[in-house]
């Protein structure tokens, strides 16, 4: 079965200036996780148009919607992830814990949401993603940037090939 892909440069082209903090963010997740990319495109009409989901084993570690000039990261924690987040609370910046202090909780856990037009919040939305799973790449690529402008929806296989050459 082949997946779906989306082209990096249509991709930068849609999120225009925060291009740099999608490069950041996935870029990230690409280097310290072998992680399966689920690409979804719906209606232009629909609310959630174009949609990644880094997933592992059926669960989500984050899921990040495209949107013109922006996207949104959205990272789901769970009771012992909660629990994990409050311990190390104080090292987050203002903008994550006030999220976390709106998020409401429901029966699967808090949904944290994040507008992403820039990367002042990549690193602590990366720091968030451990507390869910810890990172799993054995052989980390060098660079984070080309981990970042790979095409979109790559199985976890596929991205291993390209980033180990």
């Amino acid at each position: 079965m082949t997946r779906p892909t989306k082209p990096y440069t249509e991709v930068a082209a849609m999120l225009g200036q925060a291009a740099p903090a999608w490069e950041a963010l996935a870029g990230q997740i690409r280097r310290h996780y072998e992680i399966d990319e689920i690409w979804q495109e719906g209606k232009p009409t629909h609310k959630h148009y174009n949609n990644l989901f880094f997933k592992r084993g059926g669960k989500a570690l984050i899921s990040l919607h495209l949107r013109e000039g922006y996207f949104l990261a959205c990272v789901v924690l769970g009771a012992k992830e909660r629990a994990k987040f409050d311990e190390q609370r104080d090292t987050f910046d203002a903008a994550i814990c006030q999220a976390y202090d709106d998020a409401e909780t429901y029966h699967d856990g808090k949904w944290l949401g994040f507008e992403v037009r820039d990367t002042t919040l990549v690193d602590d939305i990366f720091r968030l993603l451990p507390l869910k799973r810890k990172p799993n790449r054995k052989v980390l690529p060098e660079s984070v940037e080309m981990c970042g402008k790979l095409n979109i929806g790559l199985a976890h296989e596929d991205i291993t090939k390209i980033l180990m050459r």
